[in-house]
């Protein structure tokens, strides 16, 4: 969660609602009634510093319901981060994925993802066209934080686009008696079903009117207008699709790297090539320790994973494969 000395500025209100202090209390605390048993053996002083440090690195939303994880912005950058450094190696090996591969990737992250957010992604990439495609790990995620982050302004840039499409104009009120107002709109529908997409500079004004009025977190204002700028005329997933692959976006949520780095972990790498040389150097380890007794017994799998198991698959998921081997018979 990105600190700034502008935090010191706001008042108390706004300070919790900024950092949404109160909704991780509150579900620290839920936590802590369903499955007090567990985490009483080992303190709920120690309970709660380990829960807010996995906030703060953003290991908290693994393994836990969408909702929790849609709830906050941090904790939508948490996971967009998560799923990338799970899977990585995807794109470093060059595999392409279907939609329903992608949405199988995301539910062993979160059980409950839904398959239609992982659609709404491929619709970007795929320009809306031509569904059952393969895409790239980099061309996926990239939209995939886009539609992700930005789901509720997606949502209401869509609602613009049509309105334009049909020749409404979503800043304009138009008074009931006014005779233009009918001969406008027809002009305005004839011209658009000989052109693709819409006005660039009539939908840039209508989206800058949105984002003054915006709850939700949206792209920054300057990547917009340069995107529409450079355009004469935009269809709606065009212009998604430029902005998934501005880095600016990425550089505001903070949860990718440049497009040109997506591959490049050096932490990741040294930690699989450590691994790849253990099993080189004893190949048979792990059939002598089993047969000798040695082996370590296997962990009883819990429907409700705790803080503690959380926090080990979290290394694990970064490359290691010791969960794995520990469970090989």
């Amino acid at each position: 969660m990105k600190m700034n000395t502008e935090r010191f500025t706001l008042t108390t209100d706004d300070y919790l609602a900024e950092t949404n202090a109160l909704f991780y209390l509150s579900d620290a605390v839920t936590q802590l009634l369903e499955h007090r048993e567990e985490y009483i053996q080992f303190g709920i002083v120690r309970y709660f510093a380990e829960y807010f440090t996995s906030v703060k690195n953003g290991n908290h939303v693994l393994f836990r319901e969408f909702n929790y994880i849609k709830a906050t912005p941090h904790n939508r950058a948490s996971f967009i981060h998560i799923f990338w450094k799970c899977f990585r190696q995807i794109g470093k090996n060059g595999d392409l994925l279907t939609v329903l591969e992608y949405s199988s990737l995301l539910q062993l992250l979160c059980p409950d993802f839904p398959t239609e957010m992982v659609q709404n992604t491929a619709r970007i990439v795929l320009m809306d066209d031509a569904m059952d495609c393969l895409m790239s790990l980099a061309d996926f995620i990239y939209s995939f934080q886009l539609q992700f982050y930005y789901e509720e302004f997606l949502e209401s840039v869509l609602v613009i686009y049509e309105d334009l499409l049909e020749g409404k104009n979503p800043n304009t009120v138009i008074v009931p008696t006014s005779s233009s107002a009918e001969p406008l709109s027809s002009t305005v529908s004839e011209e658009t079903d000989t052109q693709e997409g819409v006005d660039s500079s009539v939908f840039l004004e209508c989206i800058n009117g949105l984002c003054e009025r915006f709850k939700h977190k949206h792209p920054s204002v300057s990547c917009i207008k340069e995107i529409l700028e450079s355009n004469l005329r935009v269809s709606y997933y065009s212009f998604l699709m430029a902005l998934a692959k501005h880095e600016g976006i990425s550089q505001d949520i903070g949860a990718l790297p440049n497009r040109s780095d997506l591959l490049i972990d050096p932490e990741m790498d040294q930690e699989l090539e450590r691994l790849v040389a253990q099993v080189a150097i004893s190949p048979t380890s792990n059939s002598s320790s089993s047969a000798a007794g040695l082996k370590e017994p296997p962990r009883k799998a819990s429907p409700r994973k705790s803080l503690h198991q959380r926090r080990r698959i979290e290394m694990e998921s970064d490359g290691s494969t010791e969960e794995t081997d520990s469970s090989e018979n």
